[in-house]
């Protein structure tokens, strides 16, 4: 990292700028229960799950109390990308000692700036390479190391200023991520109506696999990744990548054997069997399959993802997954099945569900759309190569 300071910018230690793991469960703890936030229940900023306990039963790991505005940051592989900044934390909150937990020191920086320095790839990939040289099992930095860490600061308006631009891109993508949701809840409901509650004797019971094909991706092996995007590279979709579409893996595209579009649909099989993603244009891993119909009217982009996600097809994929470390499902695409009514009921559910669909697809465009505006500017904006004022 450039020791070279910001016209205006001072450069600070950010041991003397942030308090360390302020906070903890004492003999003081009033409470009974824990709200309990473990490592691998956020990423990026977003939070998956949080857990209840008592006391009393709360996991050993849970040590570190957090209140509004503190960041945490897992200290284990550090390019998985397990932090985030709290806000409005009930008083019981607490988190894996996995984490550690900065707290701003508010007259000198502010806690969003802060966050988003953290969260730089510099920063990551500085964390990543001290972790892989700690000989651990799990790669992990120690405490010292981001006391160490240099930062330059603007003014604190400046600082909350460049907070303010690179936060409102993020609650734009997230207020999309929310509607999509939404709209496949929506689309959801109308499946099970249509397919399921009011499901007929007489309809048919077909084989998928006499529907649809099964496309296999392809492993090109961990050599051929790259982590920067270029001209002539394509996105590689591994397993634990599909769900949220978070590959940040590239490949050279001309050894890019499988790719798909953004109409096209994946389902991993292998790994993490049943999941599902669409609105997608990469290379995909050889857990993953691509499942489509040279019937236009069994191709539709959201009857398939509704068929595939169902929990018929979601169990049956479960029942056939054998393995121990790794899951394999591929035998269980010989057994789904799913009853269809005739062609005049599945093209009418079809017109349904498109305008949804349809909405779904474009926000996830101007997801990546922002997306790759904030990664853009957020280097620019934290080393004062643009400045807001």
């Amino acid at each position: 990292m450039s020791d070279k300071v910001p016209d205006g910018w001072k450069k600070y230690k950010l041991g003397d700028i942030v308090r360390l793991n302020p906070y903890s469960i004492d003999s003081n703890f009033k409470y009974s229960q824990i709200v309990y936030l473990d490592t691998g229940s956020i990423k990026e900023g977003k939070i998956t799950e949080l857990k209840e306990y008592k006391l009393t039963d709360a996991p050993s790991s849970a040590k570190r109390l957090v209140k509004n505005n503190n960041i945490i940051y897992s200290t284990v592989r550090p390019i998985q990308r397990h932090y985030g900044i709290i806000k409005n934390p009930p008083d019981n909150m607490v988190v894996s000692n996995g984490f550690v937990v900065l707290e701003a020191i508010e007259e000198i920086i502010d806690p969003y700036f802060l966050y988003y320095f953290l969260t730089l790839d510099k920063i990551i990939d500085t964390l990543e390479a001290i972790a892989e040289a700690s000989s651990s099992v799990y790669p992990t930095f120690r405490i010292p190391v981001l006391e160490n860490l240099t930062i330059f600061l603007p003014s604190l308006p400046e600082q909350r200023a460049i907070a303010s631009v690179l936060s409102s891109l993020d609650d734009k993508i997230d207020l999309l991520h929310r509607e999509n949701k939404t709209l496949e809840a929506m689309a959801e409901t109308l499946f099970r109506q249509w397919f399921i509650e009011e499901a007929e004797d007489d309809w048919e019971e077909v084989s998928l696999k006499d529907i649809y094909t099964f496309e296999k991706g392809f492993e090109p092996g961990s050599d051929s990744y790259l982590k920067e995007k270029s001209e002539d590279a394509i996105r590689f979709i591994r397993v634990k990548d599909l769900p949220e579409d978070t590959a940040s893996i590239y490949i050279r595209k001309n050894i890019a054997e499988k790719i798909c579009t953004a109409d096209d649909l994946l389902m991993s099989f292998d790994g993490t069997p049943g999941k599902l993603n669409f609105g997608l244009e990469s290379a995909y891993s050889s857990g993953i399959r691509k499942i489509y119909s040279t019937n236009p009217l069994y191709n539709n982009l959201g009857l398939k993802y509704l068929i595939f996600k169902s929990k018929s097809i979601q169990d049956t994929i479960k029942a056939y997954s054998v393995g121990t470390v790794i899951i394999h499902a591929g035998s269980s695409i010989d057994n789904l099945v799913f009853s269809f009514p005739d062609e005049n009921k599945i093209a009418e559910f079809n017109n349904l569900i498109d305008p949804i669909f349809t909405k779904i697809q474009l926000n996830k465009v101007q997801i990546r759309t922002l997306t790759q505006l904030r990664d853009t500017l957020l280097p620019k904006l934290m080393s004062g190569k643009i400045r807001v004022v």
